[in-house]
């Protein structure tokens, strides 16, 4: 007799913070050879939210989790996972002052680095540690202050990347009820790392012990090769989670993909075939907040009633590493914040 599998990951609150600074496409042509047409005609995007001088990372994640915690209506959490490719310092992890500044003890807590795929590789994370009774409860946040990693005066990046926070708090549940996370798909490919990278930084450049070259301190990306790669691993890994799950793609309400850029977006729900109806964007508004973006998406299309409660819902991810991942859920009864 084969032992009871451990218990699933539910969801049991979601909210949202995205900095209160909104810097639009026209302020951006004022600084650098750009416009809003080019702007938009290649991202999508109109404006995005970006941090003062002197906020960091935990700064909104704390502001998303405390949202969380009360969407739940339960303080209690039993560890923290913050899922962030800019974490407030390279060491201690920020997950920790998160936990601590939020009151909730002496939990465990960590940081989670996958890039944009950051929150699916936390969500894998955190139902891991549900699963193996390890905690009943997490609170499960994507962060970031991207802007802090960017060339200001690159349009090649600049124009997409924004700043925010997204989080869930996870309980221990049953598989078959609303909420619970399903057949979870990841995968990664370190042999293409270099295509999104931040050269300087790290321990290989500083023990190489020649400084680094100008720009390399900053986030860059192959534009054209990531684009291949996104769409062909996003659908691949769509694909997978949904037979997975024991669904056909035309049984999917809503489809929640990272907020990359809208050519990718349309390009992956196009190849699924899913119709835009079915499909939630909020990239023209907030451009893209790497691992903040899912956890971001789901929070405003359930507060502005998009997303309701009985929505089969299809999420997933494509990052540095190369990483990605796709997972599904039957969106549940909770109100966002």
């Amino acid at each position: 007799m084969s032992p009871r599998p451990g218990p699933s990951a539910v969801v049991a609150g979601i909210g949202s913070y995205v900095p209160p600074n909104v810097v639009t496409n026209d302020d951006l042509a004022d600084r650098m050879d750009t416009s809003d047409e080019w702007i938009r005609s290649r991202t999508g995007i109109a404006g995005r939210h970006v941090i003062s001088p002197g906020t960091a990372t935990s700064d909104l994640a704390v502001e998303a989790g405390w949202r969380a915690i009360k969407s739940a209506d339960d303080d209690r959490v039993d560890a923290v996972v913050l899922a962030t490719t800019t974490p407030d310092q390279l060491c201690p992890a920020t997950g920790p002052q998160i936990a601590a500044r939020l009151g909730l003890g002496h939990v465990p807590a960590f940081d989670v680095s996958a890039v944009c795929s950051g929150f699916l590789y936390g969500l894998a994370t955190a139902s891991g540690l549900i699963a193996a009774g390890v905690a009943g409860r997490v609170l499960l946040l994507g962060a970031d202050a991207f802007t802090t990693i960017i060339n200001p005066t690159d349009r090649s990046t600049a124009v997409i990347f924004a700043d925010g926070a997204g989080a869930v708090v996870l309980r221990a549940g049953e598989p078959d009820e609303p909420g619970a996370i399903g057949p979870q798909i990841l995968g990664s490919d370190g042999e293409l790392s270099g295509l999104i990278e931040v050269p300087a930084g790290g321990s290989r450049q500083r023990s190489s012990g020649v400084p680094a070259a100008p720009g390399e301190e900053y986030f860059r990306m192959a534009g054209r090769d990531i684009y291949r790669h996104a769409v062909g691993r996003m659908v691949a890994s769509s694909e997978d989670a949904v037979r997975a799950r024991g669904w056909r793609m035309e049984d999917v309400d809503r489809f929640g993909a990272h907020q990359a850029n809208a050519r990718i977006l349309t390009a992956v729900s196009e190849r699924l075939g899913l119709p835009e109806e079915r499909c939630l964007s909020n990239i023209e508004r907030v451009g893209n907040t790497g691992a903040a973006s899912i956890p971001l998406l789901l929070s405003e299309a359930a507060a502005g009633g998009s997303l309701l409660p009985g929505h089969r819902l299809l999420l997933t991810a494509f990052g540095g590493g190369l990483s990605w991942g796709a997972t599904t859920l039957v969106w549940p009864e909770v109100r966002s914040v």
